[in-house]
């Protein structure tokens, strides 16, 4: 099968909520087009007295842009990355689904679906970076036009703010710990160092006993 059938196959699969069978149509249709190509990069071109010598430099680096065929095989490939995203969704393993949508990102980066996709699986690992991570991605989707983010980017400050102290609180408790393993070989703790706000936007450590 090409491609196409398989991508319909794997629909079909989805729709009978087989997301094993649907998630194995769709790789197998992954795997059967052209791996995405690496554009270069443009390189910097050094100073040079001759003008005609640098503009023709310029002109050899410019970056080769995709061709239509190439086009169209990376738009293929964002579909299927981001229905194996869904699949993963309807499984609940939320990390290959994150990972999956950025696949498809890396082909299509205004692919709203891949986009939606993604944000609420970070939403659902819940940590400090995929709740980050979701936000991003709702901005994106609200600047692509998409009012109805609005309510999901409201209801993620909240949930943003309380993991990013909960994540803090229990590196600062780790760095104690550690700390006061070092310090109580002299007869001290972490307890005896106070951090006061200096007013200018840092802190001066006090010791105290």
């Amino acid at each position: 099968m090409d491609p196409s059938e398989l991508k319909q196959e794997g629909n079909e699969h989805f729709r009978g909520q087989r997301w094993e069978q649907a998630l194995a149509a769709y790789r197998t249709a992954l795997g059967r087009l052209p791996k995405r190509r690496k554009l270069p990069e443009p390189k910097p071109v050094p100073p040079d007295d001759d003008e005609d010598i640098q503009e023709s430099n310029q002109e050899e680096e410019e970056p080769q842009e995709l061709t239509p065929e190439e086009l169209e095989h990376a738009k293929t490939r964002a579909v299927l990355n981001a229905n194996i995203g869904a699949c993963y969704v309807k499984l609940e393993d939320h990390k290959l689904a994150v990972e999956a949508c950025t696949e498809a990102l890396l082909d299509d980066p205004n692919y709203a679906k891949a986009l939606q996709r993604r944000a609420a699986s970070n939403e659902k690992l819940g940590t400090w970076s995929s709740l980050t991570a979701a936000q991003e991605d709702y901005n994106t989707l609200l600047k692509l036009g998409d009012p109805s983010v609005e309510r999901s980017l409201a209801a993620l400050k909240p949930r943003l703010e309380a993991a990013q102290k909960r994540e803090t609180d229990e590196m600062l408790g780790k760095l104690k710990g550690i700390g006061n393993s070092i310090l109580g070989n002299f007869g001290l703790s972490t307890d005896n160092f106070q951090f006061v706000p200096n007013g200018e936007g840092g802190y001066s450590m006090n010791f105290t006993r």
